[in-house]
């Protein structure tokens, strides 16, 4: 009975791997991150090739990569969803700690590459942005963290983990990216919420937040300029915002027709932060309303499944990272159509980007291991574990 509740798949003795992760794994999901794939190879087409020749590259220069970029993030999303929660918990402490690392030696060694925030590290042939591989880890040990908090006599890891979320934030503040501490902070606020926070520490974490982004308004010039951009009632066509906005408009419903959008040869960001106004402009509504439809279908999808999960580590580890990748496609398309602050992130697996796409397919694949179907405890198992 207890199976049949709570979606138990028993295996069969001497099951082959790969068959049962197959008749355990989220096909949904699955099949919905291929199909994003397609569409961000597709956009890319459109895209990327008047920034090619800008920079001198064929036409179809950052396809390619993006293409080569993607097939490794694939292959890894694969292998991941292959592992234990053991497995990825063991691996996702130690790759947060080369990330924090990482990200904490990027005032010495990184490079801004003229755009104002020193993100990344050069590699010559390539570049690697370290905050991107810090968020999945950083999802993963505060789960861990919290859970352990909750058995009988375990640590202190709420406090250990709200520490180490305002550690990782004032880092990336400091580079300055604050679309991504919003988004370390926002990760632990779900997965401490899911663990039964009380409220008034999620009301007085909200309130630290709206302080901070004050602070950060009156000390960075590069954040107000950006909120002002947002609250000023007009638009200035000759940003990036105007002309995102002004090819929605032109979009409607079916698009202008593939090939023919203007605002990718205006936008420096077409194939990365602004890639949703280009599928708007070329393909419509109707492309976008596909996408959000997609989007939406994981995270619902996942949450679903997560709720049938009973270990706490897997459950407060799953909706972590399902949360963060959801909120990130809303920051996304939200700044294309103006109802956030640009802040300069990506949309997971449709924008070009290499740490993006590779980060991501370590995220989901920790995702699709953390949902798959697998035998749950019974409540008396649990609580005779428990001593209760």
């Amino acid at each position: 009975m207890t199976e049949m509740v709570y979606g138990s798949v028993p295996s069969a003795r001497g099951e082959p791997v790969i068959s049962k992760w197959w008749r355990t794994i989220d096909r949904w999901t699955l099949s919905s991150i291929f199909i994003l794939f397609a569409i961000g190879i597709l956009l890319g087409f459109a895209a990327s090739p008047p920034l090619a020749a800008k920079n001198g590259f064929e036409p179809f220069h950052y396809v390619q990569r993006q293409m080569m970029f993607g097939t490794f993030a694939v292959l890894i999303m694969l292998v991941t969803s292959l592992m234990t929660p053991k497995w990825i918990r063991r691996l996702a402490v130690m790759g947060f700690m080369v990330a924090f690392v990482a990200t904490l030696l990027l005032p010495y060694f990184g490079t801004d590459f003229g755009k104002g925030s020193v993100r990344w590290y050069s590699l010559g042939f390539s570049s690697i942005q370290p905050s991107e591989f810090l968020k999945p880890g950083f999802v993963v040990v505060t789960a861990w963290l919290i859970a352990a908090s909750q058995e009988i006599n375990g640590p202190p890891g709420k406090m250990w983990s709200f520490f180490l979320a305002v550690t990782v934030a004032i880092l990336l503040v400091l580079q300055p990216d604050f679309g991504q501490a919003c988004l370390i902070i926002f990760a632990w606020g779900v997965i401490y919420f899911v663990a039964g926070a009380p409220l008034t520490i999620l009301v007085g974490m909200a309130g630290a937040v709206v302080g901070a982004g004050t602070i950060a308004y009156n000390a960075s010039e590069h954040f107000a300029r950006r909120i002002d951009g947002f609250l000023s009632p007009d638009i200035d066509p000759r940003t990036q915002l105007g002309y995102a906005t002004n090819a929605i408009q032109e979009g409607g419903f079916l698009g202008v027709g593939v090939g023919e959008g203007e605002v990718k040869w205006s936008l420096p960001d077409a194939h990365t932060d602004f890639i949703i106004a280009v599928a708007a402009e070329e393909y419509g509504f109707v492309l976008v309303a596909l996408i959000i439809t997609i989007f939406t279908g994981i995270v619902l999808t996942s949450l679903v499944r997560l709720m049938r999960e009973r270990e706490a580590f897997v459950r407060l580890a799953g909706t972590g990272l399902v949360a963060m990748f959801g909120i990130q496609a809303v920051i996304n398309m939200g700044v294309a159509v103006r109802l956030l602050p640009a802040k300069g992130m990506t949309l997971p697996f449709v924008s070009y980007g290499g740490s993006s796409l590779i980060a991501g397919g370590i995220a989901i694949g920790m995702l699709l291991a953390f949902t798959r179907t697998r035998p749950q405890k019974d409540v008396t198992d649990l609580m005779v574990g428990r001593n209760i």
